[in-house]
């Protein structure tokens, strides 16, 4: 194998594929990177097992050469080694050549280094994703989608399935939950091209958040194509595989309340920065709680009290303030984590009780909700 290559673009390629490698893996070629060049360009694949992602760099993008292939071939190398050395080459012009047993020369400027690389032949291959179920979505949806749910995934291994994110597919309409038993995310939208049959999969918080950092800030159409254990996100130069999670989600509808005894509209900013103020003096306590009370008039008080560090108390405008007067408090955390999800709109808060979970949505869009269970004070 032998090829020539744009520093640059070689490093833009390898900062996706290694956000899928893991020092912790049961297979240790998945250390490495495969690195494969043919006459249509170079593909490098980084996998931990749960994440695969695959890039593809083509021989010319927009009229401009940007590999030479010489030889095809293919070569596992270490990932940690290939991509410091990579970074720190002296010129733009790369060329990577392997000889007998595996020796892989990288040479640029005047340095040259030699890795001894595995065999190709002994790394996984890619996972089998037929095309049966297949959607379309653009690329800043997705990560929005991600954005607004995946902060409330469990953190805790003890319920597996909660550590990810339901996608469910029925009429036509996607709705991405996630849950840890104390709050709730939901967001839905309207894909253009769905499958025909309804589907229910279970996404890893913690790929989401890879994909999140992959996927561009564009329309860019992804491709999602669903498999038993797999999903596949594929974009024009990069695939995103990750296996989905066994098990069935919990029924979440339910805990959503269908009528509420007291409901706020507030500018989500200002409660947002309020709640973020009263925090702090609750930080060391338990879990930071704040209070949170609509007692008559369209004044909310937002309050915190720590007995060994003092208390906080702030007073909001609201725009209007329906139903029964209401006392709550709830972790400050939660709170914020939900109103940045729904991001600076103005926002109406629904409570049914001090006791019962209540919810948060934005006045004119119903795609995204914020449910969070109450804590009890005395």
């Amino acid at each position: 194998m032998k090829f020539e290559i744009m520093r640059d673009k070689l490093l833009e390629g390898l900062s996706d594929v290694m956000k899928a490698i893991s020092q912790k893996v049961t297979i240790p070629i998945l250390t490495g990177i495969k690195i494969e060049v043919n006459e249509k360009g170079l593909t490098m694949t980084g996998s931990d097992s749960d994440i695969t992602i695959c890039t593809t760099i083509p021989v010319e993008q927009d009229g401009e050469q940007i590999i030479q292939v010489m030889e095809n071939g293919m070569i596992v190398l270490q990932a940690k080694f290939f991509s410091e050395i990579i970074r720190k080459l002296p010129t733009n012009e790369v060329v990577i050549e392997v000889t007998e047993g595996l020796h892989t020369h990288i040479r640029s400027g005047k340095s040259e280094f030699h890795l001894i690389g595995s065999d190709p032949y002994e790394y996984p291959v890619l996972p089998e994703v037929s095309d049966e179920h297949r959607m379309t979505l653009p690329s800043d949806l997705i990560k929005s989608v991600i954005r607004e749910t995946v902060f409330a995934v469990s953190q805790h291994e003890t319920r597996p399935i909660l550590t990810g994110v339901h996608w469910e597919l029925k009429d036509g309409e996607l709705v991405c939950v996630a849950t840890d038993s104390h709050r709730l995310a939901s967001r839905k939208t309207s894909p253009e091209h769905v499958p025909d049959q309804p589907f229910s999969i279970v996404i890893p918080g913690k790929s989401l958040q890879e994909l999140n950092k992959i996927l561009p800030d564009t329309q860019e159409s992804v491709e999602i194509i669903f498999a038993d254990q797999q999903v596949l996100f594929k974009t024009r130069n990069v695939l995103f595989y990750s296996r989905l999670l066994e098990g069935n989600y919990p029924d979440t509808s339910r805990l959503i309340p269908s009528e509420y005894k007291t409901s706020v509209t507030v500018n989500g900013k200002q409660l947002l920065q309020a709640i973020d103020r009263a925090s702090l003096l609750a930080r060391e306590d338990r879990n930071n709680i704040v209070r949170f009370s609509a007692e008559g008039g369209n004044t909310l008080e937002v309050s915190s009290n720590s007995p060994e560090v003092g208390k906080v108390e702030e007073l909001i405008e609201a725009q209007e303030v329906t139903g029964e007067e209401l006392k709550i408090s709830f972790s400050a955390k939660y709170m914020m984590d939900a109103l940045k999800a729904i991001d600076g709109q103005n926002i109406e808060v629904h409570f049914t009780g001090t006791m019962r979970p209540f919810i948060l949505k934005a006045t004119d869009n119903d795609s995204i909700l914020q449910l969070i269970l109450p804590v009890r004070t005395y």
